[in-house]
């Protein structure tokens, strides 16, 4: 099993900055890729972005598509997401998800194995 816990999720103003990250325990050397999710009041959970085992791959929402940036440091088994230019849109609960196995890019939630409780972020306007 793994264990993810986010944190750093916030209230913050329109235009702002936050840093999302996600602290990973347990079985870690069995997953690969890691990815952000997120989930607004009344929607369904979609897909912020993702990330290769080594770092070397990354995909992007279109909807968050520079201005978030995904990265990961396995030495202290942690995935971060730097939020910029944050919009009220952004607003939702972000949650950390890993997979065992697939490609780094599947943006179906039903792809991922294991899921923190996720952070919430508010953007104000």
């Amino acid at each position: 099993q793994v264990q993810l816990v986010e944190s750093g999720g916030g209230l913050v103003q329109a235009g702002g900055s936050l840093r999302l990250s996600c602290a990973a325990s347990g079985r870690t050397f069995s997953v690969n890729t890691m990815g952000w999710f997120r989930q607004a009041s009344g929607k369904e959970r979609e897909f912020v972005a993702s990330i290769s085992w080594n770092g070397g791959a990354t995909y992007y929402a279109d909807s968050v598509k520079g201005r978030f940036t995904i990265s990961r440091d396995n030495a202290k088994n942690t995935l971060y997401v730097q939020m910029k230019s944050l919009q009220p849109e952004d607003t939702a609960v972000y949650y950390c998800a890993a997979r065992k196995v697939g490609s780094t890019y599947n943006p179906q939630p039903r792809a991922y194995d294991y899921w923190g409780q996720g952070t919430s972020v508010t953007v104000s306007s």
